[in-house]
């Protein structure tokens, strides 16, 4: 880190330096051009090589700062969702940690009082417990949404599996996971953005799809990890700009792949359900592994 820090300084240090030195020709050109000018002498060798050089100098801070401001909006982008998740960790750690110990430790007394109370309040107790249990478990498993900690020990396909047996367990909804393939050597982006696009797409059918049925594919390919979301769900229409529209989750959804040079295509009608398709290119010095599949594959 701290190498990184000294590396940046020396880079600004020397982008201001060469700042300095265009202000300093442009300058000087100028005072040559005035004085030449009231003194009525034609233009020198030396002052037009001085221009020259000013001009170069110019030119290449205009490219640089082009080059620069087209960058602005992905490196934006990317810096906005690392904010993000850095936020639902602090989150998650506050519901787990604070609230999740006040609500343990409340059971805990609950438990005391239910033992010393008369016969006829054992059944408010149990009550007053029961409803506790319940916060409990709603709060871890909103700590568990904000940060799913089992994707560094599980893996993504297992994660998903995990999250989609406890979202659609009482929705009624017929789900499948397909992974026929070792999901080895995906980077921790890749897997976070993943996870954060098929979380968002559950919540959009348990919301507005009223679908029946739910299939969920992950495909190691060769151009990278390939992921399908499809629901037969009563569809929309997709809009050209989410983010403009106000379809904030949608837009969420692209944001994830683009800071990560993938592609997200959402195909949709009313009526004819809605089917998401993700594609995360392999980074250029990714495992090996990542883009041969295994010998045991299916």
């Amino acid at each position: 880190m701290l190498e990184r820090l000294k590396t940046l300084r020396r880079c600004h240090s020397r982008a201001a330096l060469f700042r300095w030195a265009t202000t300093v020709l442009c300058l000087a050109s100028l005072a040559a051009n005035l004085i030449l000018y009231l003194r009525t002498q034609p233009l020198s060798a030396s002052l037009l090589l001085l221009q020259l050089a000013a001009m170069i100098s110019v030119g290449w801070h205009l490219r640089h700062w082009a080059r620069s401001i087209s960058l602005r909006p992905a490196e934006l982008a990317t810096r906005m969702l690392k904010v993000q998740e850095s936020e639902r960790q602090r989150l998650s750690r506050e519901l787990h940690d604070d609230i999740g110990q006040l609500l343990t430790a409340a059971k805990l007394q609950v438990d005391w009082l239910q033992r010393r109370v008369p016969a006829d309040l054992q059944a408010h107790c149990t009550t007053l417990r029961g409803t506790l249990e319940q916060t409990l478990g709603n709060v871890r498993d909103v700590s568990a949404l904000l940060n799913p900690r089992q994707l560094a020990s599980l893996g993504l396909e297992a994660s998903l599996r995990e999250h989609l047996l406890r979202t659609l367990a009482n929705s009624g909804i017929h789900w499948s996971l397909d992974c026929n393939q070792r999901l080895g050597g995906i980077s921790d982006d890749v897997t976070m953005a993943a996870f954060r696009i098929t979380q968002e797409a559950v919540t959009n059918v348990l919301r507005h799809a009223q679908a029946g049925n739910l299939v969920v594919r992950l495909q190691r390919t060769p151009a990278g990890l390939a992921l399908s979301i499809h629901d037969d769900g009563c569809g929309f229409s997709p809009a050209a700009d989410p983010a403009e529209a106000g379809q904030r989750g949608m837009a969420g959804m692209h944001e994830r792949a683009t800071a990560l040079q993938g592609s997200l295509t959402v195909i949709s009608q009313p009526g004819q359900g809605t089917q998401i398709d993700a594609l995360f290119p392999w980074p250029p010095r990714s495992q090996e592994r990542a883009r041969t599949p295994a010998p045991d594959d299916l």
